[in-house]
């Protein structure tokens, strides 16, 4: 194993501009990521674009223009919603790199050296939407199962990769490897899928020619995802830089959406399995984004771009809603009622006032200044607890990828502080002069408890995080904090100046 935490999304199709479901995605990993790093590891998280194949060039075509000129007019689109959503990836692939399409052509090279490839035809189902072979039974009323459009009726010569020699491997390293496939409702299926009809795969097309040229015939252009997947790996150094791929492979998760899971925990690990390479830790497949019931669409046109829900929500409004509020794996239904909800209740009343109350107190009764709490145990204790559980609770679920169960708990830890300033009530103890301590004792914990939130909600807001911690004054950057040790009670310092700044989450009107 390396010693760096490897993360990736999948590498998105730029047949058109992302949607919220790709950022759903992006915005998860990003989320683990950063965790990873607040734990001083060593990160390395990739994202990108896939830009081959016929669907790509069928929608340069209806524009006019080559395809290469479309994948290099459209990719700069995705790279702005990346940055519009503090998306803080490592490296960027491009399938259209010659870091990428050499050693692509590497690899496929050994295995037709090796006989694991071979010249055959194909007759059969095709979605150019997803760019998927179907057999008849897959289908629903005679369409795709993903997009609900009519298939093709496809023959040609193609290359095949001997997908079907490898099913016992397979089927092997799943029951060895658990958590191989997640979560479960995902590995189940794949198991089912291997265990029962795995055929060989076609690797190549011959009836256009926007693709990887195949090394050993330049007739054929190679299948997009025996190109697209390699990207896991081109971008980890293979096949150019040796030394580096060794440090970062294998990766310890792929995050893909549930309709790519075939591509990613069966042709994926085969292809590995056939190139000697060392497989994946975890694929984790998440499900999908509906709206009006329906999955997410470029191709139906009911995809929402993410700059519609930014300027209403703000970048750290928009990546809790979709991290808190679908729990990651599942299907999660979409609607702005729902956003605006949860934003209004959780943010706006339950966070971003707590953090309001309690810089304004600390202005109206010491300055600004942080007390120093008496010594000897008051009811802060209790909060002192809770947050020990909680970040270990935190931990936890991030690791397990339970990202909405990872944010449940820190709003757990939220409630309680905000149940301890009613049960406490400070406003009525700095009327009362023989109360001092307890005011002191009671504001300290109150603004140690924002201390210890602002670092465990640094990965999922990082924005409205920095901006607490200013107010907060403390030390040292919010970057440069690890845990568990930066959330140990008694981090902030008395006597530090603190500012009532704005508000974190100004209350939407709905």
């Amino acid at each position: 194993m390396t010693d760096t935490f490897y993360i990736t999304t999948p590498i998105y199709y730029v047949n058109d501009v992302p949607h919220i479901g790709h950022a759903y995605t992006t915005v998860a990993a990003d989320f683990v990521a950063r965790y990873h790093r607040l734990r001083g590891e060593k990160v390395f998280f990739l994202t990108g674009t896939d830009e081959h194949g016929q669907k790509v060039a069928r929608a340069a075509e209806e524009r006019g223009v080559p395809p290469q000129a479309w994948t290099d007019q459209i990719v700069p689109r995705w790279r702005e919603v990346w940055e519009a959503l503090d998306i803080a990836n490592d490296d960027f692939i491009r399938t259209t790199e010659d870091r990428h399409v050499k050693p692509v052509q590497k690899l496929v090279q050994q295995l037709y050296d090796q006989g694991d490839v071979y010249l055959g035809t194909y007759e059969g189902l095709y979605c150019v939407s997803c760019e998927q072979f179907y057999l008849e039974d897959e289908l629903i009323d005679g369409m795709c199962p993903v997009h609900g459009r009519p298939v093709d009726r496809v023959e040609e010569e193609n290359y095949f990769f001997r997908l079907s020699a490898y099913r016992d491997r397979l089927l092997a390293h799943y029951e060895a490897h658990p958590e191989f496939v997640q979560p479960e409702e995902r590995r189940n299926e794949v198991v089912s899928f291997v265990g029962g009809r795995l055929q060989d795969l076609s690797i190549s097309r011959t009836s256009f020619t926007w693709g990887v040229p195949i090394p050993w015939d330049s007739r054929h252009v190679m299948y997009v995802w025996v190109d697209a997947l390699q990207n896991y790996i081109t971008a980890a150094g293979f096949g150019s830089d040796e030394e580096r791929f060794a440090t970062l492979w294998p990766a310890d998760y792929h995050f893909v959406g549930k309709d790519i899971i075939r591509f990613h925990a069966v042709i994926w690990p085969a292809m590995l399995m056939a190139a000697d390479l060392p497989l994946p830790g975890t694929v984790f497949a998440h499900g999908w984004l509906l709206v009006g019931g329906e999955k997410m669409s470029k191709t139906k046109l009911t995809g929402i771009h993410p700059s519609e829900l930014l300027k209403d929500f703000g970048v750290d409004g928009y990546r809790y809603h979709f991290l808190r509020e679908v729990p990651f794996g599942q299907d999660g239904s979409f609607s702005w009622e729902s956003m605006a909800a949860r934003y209004n209740a959780d943010l706006a009343n339950d966070f971003g006032n707590l953090a309001s109350r309690v810089l304004a107190m600390l202005a109206s009764y010491f300055e600004g200044l942080v007390p120093e709490p008496p010594a000897g145990v008051g009811p802060e204790q209790d909060l002192i607890k809770l947050s020990a559980e909680v970040a270990a609770r935190f931990d936890e679920r991030v690791l397990a990828v339970d990202l909405s169960g990872a944010l449940a708990s820190v709003w757990e830890f939220v409630g309680a502080v905000n149940r301890y300033l009613v049960d406490v009530a400070p406003w009525n103890l700095a009327k009362e002069a023989d109360r001092l301590d307890d005011l002191r004792r009671c504001l300290y914990a109150s603004a140690e408890a924002l201390r210890i939130l602002a670092i465990l909600i640094s990965p999922v807001m990082p924005r409205a995080a920095r901006l607490l911690w200013d107010d907060l004054g403390v030390a040292g950057h919010l970057s440069e904090q690890r845990v568990p040790t930066a959330l140990e009670w008694g981090g902030l310092q008395p006597g530090t100046r603190t500012r009532r700044g704005e508000a974190l989450f100004p209350r939407m009107e709905t």
